[in-house]
């Protein structure tokens, strides 16, 4: 078995599954407000996430694990070249978790405000600068025979704002789907509105994405090579027009899981366009850090493939649980009783 490659499909999985899963509620943290009319409205919204946005987190915890166990060059080479941006992240990440946590630990207008700010500005920059990275990513870094031959503002090119927008649209399509099915009165009705606005600059954007990723970057190789990769964008965009139909006929829980299946496949196009590299350069593709030039010792790969057999299940089975036991939509007695957010 080549184990360098599991491991490209185990990492490109585990990013995807980031994506899919908490891109929901980065979706909420900063669009979320939209929905909502007074303050039983945000209290309803943020405690929709509440049980759901930090294990949806383990996943990112879990795709950098595995990058620094089976690719190092390349968790290496992404704080090195991408640091700022990887830095601008984290700091989201944590003041987006803090707000989340702290908006509900006093009954005041003035912080519970504050923290509501905090969780939309840091939702919506960890979402945007997710796709600025990922789009660097899918274009090909400046990656010369000294490493990364370029500079923080040439990482802010018009592709990867392009996808960062991108990031920021499907995350606030998917998280006013998740709204839609999960809360309840005016503001469900609301987000569902806002959802069927937001379809059109996301259909929008993908499909200028999808025209510029073919026209300026290596992706369309692998599809012109493998044209069944093709059904990876396609699909994406028939699950896009399956969840507007199912949203529009009033099923926001199907057409929620319609979005997923979108977000998850428009990731794996991606990085089946970049395959076999994990961090391609324009200047030069032999000078990409690959499956073939980073990977681990087929032994550390072999042993870290048999960790994630038996430990992934278990984080699988995990969100189905907390999914299952919370994913019914939240009735007014039961926010009242919970005294969350």
């Amino acid at each position: 078995m080549d184990y360098a490659k599991v491991w490209f499909l185990l990492w490109a999985v585990l990013w995807t599954g980031y994506f899919a899963l908490d891109g929901f509620d980065l979706g909420v943290g900063f669009s979320g407000w939209l929905a909502a009319d007074g303050e039983e409205d945000r209290r309803d919204i943020f405690s929709s996430i509440g049980p759901f946005w930090d294990g949806n987190e383990v996943w990112l915890v879990t795709a950098g694990g595995a990058t620094f166990a089976a690719f190092p060059p390349v968790y290496a080479g992404l704080f090195s070249w991408l640091y700022p941006a990887l830095l601008l992240i984290l700091f989201s990440l944590i003041a987006r978790g803090v707000a989340l946590e702290f908006r509900g630990k006093v009954q005041d207008p003035e912080w519970k405000k504050f923290w509501e700010r905090t969780a939309a500005v840091s939702s919506l920059l960890a979402a945007l600068l997710f796709g600025v990275a990922f789009g660097n990513i899918f274009r090909g870094l400046q990656i010369g025979p000294d490493g990364y031959a370029g500079t923080f503002l040439g990482l802010l090119n018009p592709y990867a704002l392009l996808t960062g927008l991108l990031f920021c649209a499907f995350f606030l399509f998917h998280g006013q789907l998740w709204l839609a099915h999960k809360v309840s009165g005016p503001a469900a009705a609301r987000a569902a509105a806002i959802a069927a606005r937001a379809w059109y600059p996301l259909l929008a954007l993908f499909a200028a994405w999808a025209v510029y990723s073919w026209a300026d970057t290596g992706l369309s190789a692998n599809f012109l090579e493998r044209r069944w990769l093709l059904l990876l964008p396609l699909g994406a965009a028939v699950s896009l027009a399956a969840a507007r139909l199912l949203l529009a006929r009033g099923r926001a829980a199907c057409a929620f899981g319609w979005s997923f299946a979108a977000i998850a496949l428009f990731s794996l196009a991606g990085f089946a366009g970049i395959y076999p590299d994990l961090l391609p350069s324009r200047l030069d593709p032999a000078l990409g850090l690959s499956v073939y030039n980073s990977s681990s010792s087929p032994y550390t790969l072999r042993l870290m493939a048999w960790v994630v057999a038996l430990f992934l299940p278990v984080v699988i089975a995990y969100q189905y649980w907390v999914h299952r036991v919370f994913g019914a939509p939240l009735s007014a007695s039961e926010l009242k009783r919970s005294g969350m957010y």
